[in-house]
């Protein structure tokens, strides 16, 4: 379905080497690879029309704020936000996340209750605990079993009257883990509580829809979307927008200003105060048309083929045991080989030109769920092939082999 190799053409850090190899990229989950055409547009925004937006009458500057504008234009369709000012640009994930944590501050008492599942990176984690700290708020979580399936019985009881928050991740970077969204999102809506869904690694493999999904906030990175670091989006809907106070002051959020008091902008500029990543912004919706002109659906159906087979091929290793087999689960493979460390392992993949994680994640609850200190964490994309995967087994027999 996928010309795969006309599509790793368009990647040029695919040719590089790595300690004499071939590179073999396995490390999507944490960043994805940038193609020629963003590469471009990252060019074409220094080389012909750096300026400031929102700010200039000057021609370079309108030139500037019609692609930044642009830009928000292309994640509200993708993401089929219902208004362009729903969507906010951020500096990515983390920042996305501590807006309306920080926000939450405001609308919260002592004694109300939020809910998070133990299946999250740290970046949505900690701010809910810094925000039950701040309010007096309590943070229940719900549990996973040895699958790396959220345990939807316990959510089921945790929710009540006093629940007024969940957040949850669409896919975990640990495990792979397609979490049942809807279901969570309906099941809080039934007892008045807003939902957050983290979806920095889902949106690289699935095209989210805000509105079918009724979540009432989404959010994600562009770099792991093709795009560059340093850029986000926060999706949230208008209402719960408007409750939340701007989390930054400065420029460009502001209606007036006078010593005795300040009017705050509409949206979505209430939430941008200062100088924006401007080419980032830019970059991010070149990089949506990029993925767009090949297809969610084709990428989906090669990831899962690709998940398949490394699966298959790695599991017929003596002793390799992977963590997370939920039967709904994205592209990624983190496993271990006995007592190794995976750091060991990882080090010796490194050597052979092979790019994975190792480590807890960011993910320390569920390491420690496990009883491990961490995986060797193998994340696929739509231009890696089956025949990096064959290098990949091979590199892990090595391994194997040199450090039993």
């Amino acid at each position: 379905m996928l010309d795969i190799q006309k599509i790793r053409a368009d990647f040029p850090i695919l040719n590089e080497e790595v300690n004499g190899k071939p590179l073999v990229y396995f490390d999507n989950a944490a960043t994805s690879q940038t193609p020629q055409v963003v590469i471009d547009a990252i060019v074409e925004y220094y080389s012909k029309y750096n300026a400031n937006i929102h700010r200039g009458v000057h021609t370079l500057s309108q030139v500037a704020t019609d692609a930044y504008e642009q830009a928000r234009l292309k994640v509200q369709k993708h993401f089929n936000a219902k208004k362009s000012y729903e969507v906010i640009l951020t500096a990515g994930t983390t920042h996305s996340i501590n807006i309306v944590a920080t926000g939450f501050t405001a609308l919260l008492k002592e004694g109300d209750e939020i809910i998070v599942s133990a299946l999250e990176h740290h970046s949505n984690i900690v701010p809910w605990q810094m925000l039950c700290e701040r309010v007096g708020a309590v943070l229940k979580v719900i549990p996973f079993n040895e699958a790396g399936e959220l345990q939807m019985d316990v959510y089921d009881t945790l929710l009540s009257d006093k629940t007024k928050l969940v957040f949850t991740n669409h896919i975990s970077n640990a495990l792979g883990t397609i979490n049942p969204i809807k279901e969570i999102i309906d099941k809080a809506h039934a007892v008045g509580a807003a939902v957050l869904i983290d979806g920095a690694q889902a949106c690289p493999h699935i095209k989210p829809d805000v509105q079918e999904l009724d979540v009432d906030f989404y959010v994600a990175s562009a770099h792991k979307l093709c795009g560059p670091t340093g850029v986000g989006l926060l999706y949230g809907k208008e209402e719960w927008l408007n409750k939340l106070p701007p989390y930054q002051g400065g420029g460009e959020m502001i209606e007036t200003v006078t010593f005795e008091k300040t009017t705050y902008a509409g949206l979505p500029h209430k939430f941008e105060a200062g100088t924006p990543n401007i080419c980032g912004g830019i970059a991010f919706g070149v990089a949506l048309d990029y993925m767009n002109g090949i297809g969610f659906d084709k990428i989906g159906a090669y990831e899962q083929e690709l998940l398949d087979y490394g699966t298959e091929q790695l599991s017929q290793i003596e002793g390799l045991r992977i963590y997370g087999t939920s039967k709904n689960k994205a592209s990624v493979i983190s496993f271990n080989i006995g007592d190794i460390h995976p750091f060991d392992i990882g080090s010796i993949l490194d050597k052979l030109g092979v790019a994975v994680r190792t480590g807890h994640h960011c993910a320390q609850p569920i390491m420690n769920t496990y009883g491990i200190p961490g995986t060797v964490r193998a994340s696929f994309s739509f231009y890696n092939t089956k025949e990096e995967i064959d290098v990949l087994v091979a590199a892990v027999k090595k391994a194997q082999m040199m450090l039993s």
